[in-house]
């Protein structure tokens, strides 16, 4: 039986944290395909090229913001089943409400823990490395 490949999308204009990002995803799983935006405009470039089963984003990147990603994807109905976990240095509970608001499912303030963001990503992906068996059938 194939094993189901998972795709993610991460706006973040800054490399150093979209590496971090990057290899805190592949460390959790091989079943990750990652594609990067280094911009809001770059994500919503890639949104109709592939199927994504989770956007992680930044709030402050040129062009189009996280905030705008954000409301288009949950605007869409192609998009809006798609999870969003928001990773950015915005600390203010107003900033932290509106990403909420316009639908992000999760919002880290940097830095971020790589436990707490696995476990976030295994909890949207559906992702148990721990118990090999599940989903199917035991003997």
């Amino acid at each position: 039986m194939a094993r189901e490949l998972y795709r993610v999308l991460i706006a973040e204009d800054s490399a150093v944290t979209r590496a971090f990002l990057v290899n805190t995803l592949e460390e959790l799983s091989d079943q990750i395909d990652i594609v990067e935006a280094s911009s809001g405009f770059e994500a919503l470039k890639q949104l109709p090229r592939e199927r994504f089963d989770l956007i992680i984003t930044d709030i402050n990147m040129p062009d189009i913001n996280g905030l705008e990603l954000i409301s288009f994807v949950r605007n869409n109905p192609e998009y809006a089943h798609i999870p969003l976990i928001v990773v950015t240095t915005e600390r203010g509970e107003r900033d932290r409400e509106k990403g909420l608001a316009l639908g992000a499912d999760e919002y880290l303030v940097k830095p971020i823990d790589p436990e707490e963001f696995q476990k976030l990503v295994k909890k949207y992906l559906r992702i148990n490395n721990n118990h090999p068996d599940v989903g199917g059938e035991r003997g």
